[in-house]
């Protein structure tokens, strides 16, 4: 089946799911490991679609109640338009949501002069988004997953069968030096830029839930704050700023005191985190579950993660 007639039957199964006369500028967008991404026109308004590839474990899982939850409580989200976790009328789980405008690739965000007050206002923007979240009651969406991330990626990376000794070292580390964790909220599990939308004032939209979860809510922080997610810049949070500016930020419109040290240790695990799933990526690719060269470059980054976490651990943030 030649790539005009999957579009053409597409458009025609979206024109039924949303009663649209017309569909139109129908193309698929690029990244996404485990998602197809389709921006389409319906009756003059944008929309986008995600789909779940073949071969994803899981679905959507609850990723669509988690929007509808985020925007009831101020949360920076697309609105969805349409939950097809449980149809099969596109084959695969998707859903649909209104389309946001911005820019999502870090490069354009952190150098481009039409983002130069984004960047200003980024870690407050980033703050009281992650702020807004974690005040949720977790009893408001049923069904995430609450499980120790140190053991799930222990388990994770004995599966994989692969000998790494600095891995080795770190969960030794993170075991010794594991904070107590005071408070267990919503979690979103991939606050990075890349999935943020990023407007000419700020942050628009906050994407890709996929991955939410119960857990520490110093873990979105500690994630924010990886290297790998600073793209090359020079400042700690996402190359555009300090850890104070966001901390500080977080504590005015959550009433909660951020321990630094704390948001260290989920720095390291997240770092380890990001190892381990390059190297569960690329095993995708290997294996032949999914065959995309994006998974395969991924698990050239394994080494980069290695000499971050021997960085963190010398004290070096």
């Amino acid at each position: 089946m030649s790539i005009n007639t999957l579009v053409d039957a597409l458009a025609s199964d979206l024109s039924l799911l949303l009663g649209a006369r017309e569909i139109s500028n129908l193309r698929r967008l690029t990244g996404g490991a485990s998602r197809e991404t389709w921006r389409f026109d319906a009756d003059g308004s944008s929309f986008v679609l995600q789909r779940v590839r073949p071969g994803t474990i899981g679905g959507l899982k609850q990723e669509p109640s988690v929007l509808v939850m985020a925007a009831r409580h101020g949360v920076p989200v697309p609105e969805l338009v349409f939950d097809g976790s449980a149809s099969d009328a596109l084959t695969q789980p998707f859903m649909i949501v209104r389309a946001v405008e911005g820019e999502t690739i870090a490069r354009k965000i952190q150098r481009d002069d039409a983002f130069g007050l984004a960047r200003q206002n980024f870690c407050r923007d980033a703050g009281t988004a992650l702020a807004k979240l974690h005040g949720i009651d977790v009893q408001e969406v049923s069904g995430l997953e609450d499980e120790d991330q140190v053991e799930r990626y222990r388990e994770v990376l004995d599966f994989l069968n692969e000998p790494h000794p600095t891995f080795e070292l770190v969960f030794k580390w993170l075991k010794a030096h594991q904070p107590e964790s005071r408070r267990r909220t919503i979690v979103h599990g991939d606050f990075r830029l890349g999935n943020l939308m990023i407007g000419p004032r700020g942050i628009e939209a906050v994407l890709d839930w996929e991955l939410a979860h119960l857990g520490d809510p110093m873990e979105d922080l500690g994630w924010l704050c990886v290297k790998a997610w600073r793209f090359g810049g020079a400042q700690p949070v996402a190359g555009l700023g300090s850890y104070d500016d966001l901390f500080s930020a977080y504590e005015e419109h959550s009433g909660v005191k951020v321990d630094h040290d704390v948001v260290r240790w989920w720095q390291v695990l997240g770092t380890l985190k990001w190892g381990i799933i390059c190297i569960s990526q690329a095993s995708t690719h290997l294996s032949g579950v999914i065959r995309s060269h994006e998974l395969a470059a991924i698990g050239r980054r394994v080494c980069e993660n290695e000499y971050d976490l021997f960085q963190l651990l010398e004290g070096e943030w």
